[in-house]
């Protein structure tokens, strides 16, 4: 059965990278180019990005499905063992449910919670000399996602209160560590004088949308599928009631 999972997993990851890779090829390419040259312009010569460059941008833009799609594969085979390892333990009875549940969480921490914290910046926006602190925090914000997820998870099977207590502890349970992390952690500012502000905030908005896309994407499919094998499952069963 895990190996059912994993193998759905990478080739639903596999479409659902490329859908993203669409959504960000046509939203969020536009901003990059145009991010690349108010960075040529100002230093006036090319940093590697133009037709000069060791990999052209039409070369790189090419190669943003394969990335999109190499990430589906990686993303969608973890997906599907934390979630053969969630089945029958937590969250909704149905494995259709289950996997959109397990979809928008993972969006949410994994995601989300750093992304408020350190969104994503385009080409000529953030320091060369600080990209390695930047990293770190980026994954120190990553793990404090993750972590509250499971602390969400673990106070919610342990309230048995009611669904609506349930859920409202597990909420609490999440936001605490991640609110804690929000105040505690550096804020990073390395967006220099002059850059627009339009420009930033679409290429910011396309970035998430582009994981958005992923997830929802990949969340639907795999819990499509879910649900179509385990009514295959059943399938046999009822025609071999009596009539």
């Amino acid at each position: 059965m895990v190996r059912t999972f994993v193998v759905r997993g990478l080739l639903l990851g596999l479409l659902a990278g490329l859908i993203a890779g669409g959504f960000a090829f046509a939203f969020g390419e536009p901003q990059v180019d145009a991010a690349i040259a108010l960075e040529e312009a100002a230093d006036g010569h090319s940093h590697g990005h133009g037709s000069e460059a060791e990999v052209s941008r039409p070369v790189q833009k090419a190669g943003l499905f394969l990335a999109t799609g190499l990430y589906g594969v990686a993303v969608g085979g973890i997906f599907a063992l934390v979630f053969a390892g969630l089945r029958g333990r937590v969250g909704p009875r149905s494995d259709g449910l289950l996997a959109l549940a397990a979809a928008g969480t993972a969006f949410v921490a994994v995601i989300l919670v750093p992304f408020l914290k350190y969104p994503a910046n385009p080409p000529a926006v953030g320091d060369p000399e600080t990209i390695d602190s930047r990293t770190f925090l980026y994954v120190v914000m990553v793990l404090v996602g993750l972590a509250a997820a499971a602390i969400a998870v673990a106070t919610s099977r342990r309230v048995h209160a009611g669904p609506w207590p349930r859920w409202l502890a597990s909420v609490v349970a999440f936001l605490l560590p991640v609110v804690a992390a929000w105040v505690l952690l550096p804020t990073v500012d390395e967006v220099p004088d002059g850059f627009p502000g339009t420009l930033l905030w679409e290429f910011r908005l396309a970035s998430i949308g582009t994981q958005l896309v992923f997830w929802a994407a990949f969340g639907a499919l795999f819990g499509w599928a879910c649900d179509r094998a385990a009514q295959r499952g059943a399938a046999p069963v009822g025609a071999a009631a009596p009539g």
